[in-house]
């Protein structure tokens, strides 16, 4: 039997969608080792093609593109659920493009739809998603990216909103937002891809069934313990995208590889069937 090493997040979207699939036997013909990292931690990871099955920003993906091939299932897109550019209350900004700003990470798709926000590459600076609030409080930065659970809360600890980056992307292309991608290496028996694709979209269909069984595995691994912010941490994020990419889903990808290309942010050339599996 197959042994695959997976990582993915330790956010409520990811560990709802894969505690069946590492808890339960879903398949006869592999099994899990699985490690949680943050994102920007497992983006690093997939540039040293570390582990069998990841998540990773699809701004990363781009990049890696060589290493791994997307699942159809698995994957975070959606609409309303994009990166959130905010700033302390009542504090006076500057030009955008002239200000230090603070990104979950460079490889994050929240850098990457900022910089097309922008319409240039700029220099910012990249930090663990969960300390961007605090560094904005404490007028360390003036502004910065917050993606995951701090949308729901960013309000109450004395933040606003700039802009959403979700709503300018959804606007200026007319599709859903490619946030994070689970993807597979290229190397692997194809039949092996497309049983591990199977069992996930499986691991998905049992956490929907169960909720009662996949709640303390996510509270003990998410940043935030409050259970109505998890719930909807996942009703935003677990969609029908994250069942099965399909043709709209597979459209977004693509148009945003092209945005970050026109940008000259990314350097690879690949065709689509080397993409999706």
């Amino acid at each position: 039997m197959k042994e695959f090493s997976l990582a993915y997040s330790p956010c409520p979207n990811d560990t709802f969608l894969f505690y069946h699939l590492v808890h339960e036997k879903l398949s006869n013909q592999f099994k899990i080792k699985e490690e949680l990292h943050d994102v920007e931690e497992l983006n690093f990871s997939a540039s040293q093609n570390k582990f069998n099955i990841t998540k990773l920003s699809f701004f990363a993906y781009f990049h890696f593109i060589k290493n791994y091939t997307l699942l159809n299932s698995g994957s975070a897109l959606g609409f309303g659920c994009g990166p959130l550019l905010v700033k302390k209350k009542n504090k006076k900004i500057g030009k955008l493009q002239d200000e230090k700003i603070l990104v979950p990470g460079l490889l994050t798709t929240a850098n990457l739809l900022l910089q097309i926000y922008l319409k240039q590459k700029i220099d910012v600076t990249p930090i663990r998603y969960d300390l961007i609030m605090n560094k904005i409080l404490t007028e360390e930065f003036n502004l910065g990216v917050i993606i995951h659970e701090e949308r729901f809360t960013y309000e109450e600890k004395g933040l606003e909103k700039v802009v959403d980056l979700g709503e300018f992307w959804e606007e200026f292309s007319g599709k859903p937002i490619p946030l994070g991608a689970i993807a597979i290496q290229k190397n692997i028996d194809r039949d092996l891809k497309l049983e591990f694709d199977s069992s996930l979209k499986k691991s998905l269909e049992l956490a929907y069934l169960f909720p009662e069984k996949t709640k303390n595995y996510i509270l003990e691994n998410s940043q935030v313990k409050d259970l109505k912010v998890v719930n909807s941490h996942i009703e935003l994020y677990v969609n029908e995208f994250t069942n099965d990419l399909g043709d709209k889903g597979k459209n977004a990808v693509l148009y945003l590889y092209e945005q970050a290309k026109k940008l000259n942010l990314i350097q690879t050339n690949f065709k689509e069937e080397e993409i999706f599996l």
